[in-house]
Order: structure tokens, then C-alpha cells, then sequence
């Protein structure tokens, strides 16, 4: 029977600001259909097996199911094309920030380390593949640490950790160090604290994978790639995408949603220099303007069939969600509040690539040292 039909299918999740409208609220819809139209021809001529076009805020989600494999050089160089296609109309309709994650003039066999934003994870499809895929704007890489946390090894929100033989003996995470380009692999629930010690500090420290401890299935994937580390100065805030599998070995849709019913404070916002909090929102108000915020988070739901995207369901249109909504309304009023004060600002090391060294360099020779 066809339900019965095992195959190896990647998924991949390729997006980038390549111009937003109006400011860095929203995506033209001209640039979706650019992306619309060369997806349906890749489709046609056999090179994804299905896709789907979005958007979350000003950046162009492109995801893509195939059988060629994580980081195949014909999927991220069709991704590219289709970036640089979108930026030329962007131009042309004077967006702001037009081509901003395209760091790079031509492309070079694979878009990481070019800006635009990875998520991708090669997996047997099974009888039944649920997945959820998280798109984020206005805020970085590491917004996903605290959900993932909670999904994978807190019982307290997952109860399968607890009470389901499949997910009992845990997970591996896989913890990437952007600054040193290092990474770590941890064993969960016996190495907790020391997972913590780490994605509790995640401008630096990102859960890249997280895999099933038994059977070293994927289980979880994130794009990790900090603009400002590949770029050397301020380009835009990362606005990450996280790609969870459902069900099974792995935690129910319900849990892998939950962490998001009580919203966490990001690093994002306002020219990506302020903490704010982090917004379920359904699809249609993924589009922030309140002082380019606060961060919002749009869930994708998708069953697999045979490489076919069934969906999407849109996560987070429930009302259930309603509640975070208005926490996470009154937390940006409170955080909006201190201005020019941290905790709203980010820590002077986290403006490194803003302007804070060109006013550090002019008031260098007005620092006096102080006597004893």
C-alpha cells in the first residue's frame, strides 16, 4: 500500500530579507510569487519534490522537500537564484533593506556563510511524519534554545519524557559555539546542567540538532548563522528557522507548541539592540511594526506524504494562544519603558557591530585615569 512506502526525504527551509515593505514590516507580495513561479518550475522539472512559499515579517521562507540531501548545491543554488530574482523586483519597488542577507555577488555551491538563514535535516519518512516548522523575525539564532529546551528535557512541559517509553531515556543536543566556531554534543537528562550552563547564554551558545538518544534519529534542526559574525558589522537581526519532527519517538505536537504559550525574552527588536519578547502570532500577524516588534514566532504544521507537504496548519492561529499574545504585549510595554537602558538595550558587548566602536573611538582621548 502507498502508506506502507519508506523513503529518505530531506527537508530543507532556506529564507532571507531581501527587502521589506513597508520599512522591515512585511513582504511584497510580488517577491513571493517571484519564488512562487521558479518553485513550480523546479517542481515541474523534478528538482523538489514539493515546496511551500511564506513569509514571517520581511523575510522570504522558502521550504522545500527533496531527496538529494542536506547542503546539495542544485537545492541551495535554486534557493539563490531565487533570493537574487525576489531582490532585483525588490529594487525595482524601492523596498527597504532590498538583497540585506545576500552578503555575497554570486554564489559559491552552498548559501551558508552567505546570510541567508538553514534549516535542513535528512530522515526516513515514516508511516505517519508530522512536523512543525518555526519561522522567527526580528529577533536571533539562539530565540530557539529555551523552546527547544523545554521540548526535549523538561518534563515539567513535555510529560512523554515521563510517562512515554519511546522518549524516556532522553535526547542529544548538539550545541554550536558561533564565536569559536566549535561544538558539543550533550547527553540529556544526565548532562542538564551542563547543557544549561551553556544555551543559557544564547547569543552565543545555539542548539543546532537535537537527536533521539535510542535510535540517533533527527529530531530537531536550527538555523544558526549570526549575520553580524559573517557579515563583520550589523546587516539585520539572524530571524532563525527551527524545524521539529512530531509524534512517535519524539514529543506530541501539543508539546513541541507549548514552550511558546508563556512568551521568553529575545534579543532583537528595534535595529536588533534591544531585548523584547518573543510573539506566537498566526500567520497574517506575523508583521511587526511596534517598534519593528516586538519579535514574532509563526508555526507551520505539515504531514509528509511521500515528499508531498500536506498543509499547512497554521500552529499558532488557536486561540489558546491569545493569552501569551497579551503577555508578551505587556512585557514589551514594560521593557519599552527603560528607552536607552538596558535590560530594553542589549549589553554593550552584543552592540559590537552597531555604531558603540565608532562612538568608543571618538571618545577615546577623553577617558582620564583616574588617581589612587
Amino acid at each position: 500500500m502507498l502508506w506502507e512506502f519508506v523513503m529518505k526525504i530531506t527537508l530543507s527551509v532556506i529564507k532571507a530579507d531581501i527587502g521589506g515593505f513597508v520599512g522591515h514590516s512585511d513582504s511584497h507580495p510580488d517577491c513571493l510569487a517571484v519564488a512562487e513561479k521558479k518553485l513550480a518550475q523546479a517542481k515541474s522539472e523534478n528538482k523538489v519534490i514539493d515546496y511551500h512559499v511564506t513569509k514571517c515579517g520581511d523575510d522570504l521562507e522558502l521550504i522545500m522537500t527533496h531527496q538529494k540531501g542536506s547542503g546539495c548545491q542544485e537545492i541551495h543554488g535554486l534557493a539563490w537564484d531565487i533570493f537574487v530574482s525576489a531582490t532585483e523586483v525588490a529594487k525595482k519597488l524601492k523596498l527597504y533593506g532590498a538583497g540585506q542577507d545576500l552578503l555575497s555577488d554570486a554564489f559559491s555551491g552552498n548559501v551558508k556563510g552567505m546570510g541567508p538563514g538553514v534549516a535542513e535535516m535528512e530522515f526516513e519518512e515514516r508511516v505517519s511524519e508530522p512536523v512543525i516548522i518555526f519561522m522567527a523575525d526580528k529577533t536571533s539564532s539562539g530565540a530557539w534554545n529555551l523552546p527547544l529546551y523545554k521540548m526535549f528535557a523538561d518534563p515539567f512541559n513535555s510529560a512523554g519524557l515521563v510517562i512515554s517509553e519511546t522518549m524516556h531515556n532522553g535526547f542529544i543536543f548538539e550545541v554550536l559555539d558561533v564565536k569559536e566556531n566549535k561544538r558539543v554534543f550533550f547527553r540529556t537528562p544526565e548532562e542538564i546542567y551542563d547543557l544549561l550552563l551553556f544555551i543559557g547564554s544564547p547569543a552565543r551558545y545555539m542548539v543546532k540538532n537535537v537527536f533521539h538518544k535510542d535510535t540517533k534519529q533527527i529530531s530537531a534542526t536550527s538555523s544558526t548563522q549570526k549575520l553580524s559574525y559573517i557579515a563583520g558589522k550589523y546587516v539585520g537581526k539572524d530571524d532563525p528557522v527551527c524545524i521539529v519532527r512530531a509524534q512517535g519517538n519524539f514529543p506530541a505536537v501539543g508539546e513541541i507548541v507549548e514552550p511558546f504559550a508563556e512568551p521568553t525574552i529575545v534579543e532583537g527588536w528595534m535595529r536588533g539592540s534591544h531585548y523584547g519578547p518573543l510573539m506566537p502570532v498566526a500567520m497574517e500577524d506575523g508583521v511587526p511594526t511596534r517598534f519593528d516588534g516586538p519579535p514574532r514566532v509563526v508555526a507551520y504544521g505539515f504531514q509528509l506524504a511521500q515528499g508531498r507537504l500536506v498543509g499547512p496548519r497554521d500552529m499558532f492561529k488557536d486561540k489558546s494562544f491569545d493569552d501569551a499574545r497579551q503577555k508578551a504585549s505587556d512585557l514589551a510595554y514594560a521593557l519599552r519603558k527603560h528607552g536607552p537602558f538596558e535590560p530594553h538595550r542589549l549589553p554593550l558587548e552584543e552592540l559590537e557591530y552597531t555604531t558603540m566602536p565608532q562612538v568608543m573611538a571618538k571618545l577615546a582621548s577623553r577617558w582620564e585615569e583616574l588617581g589612587d
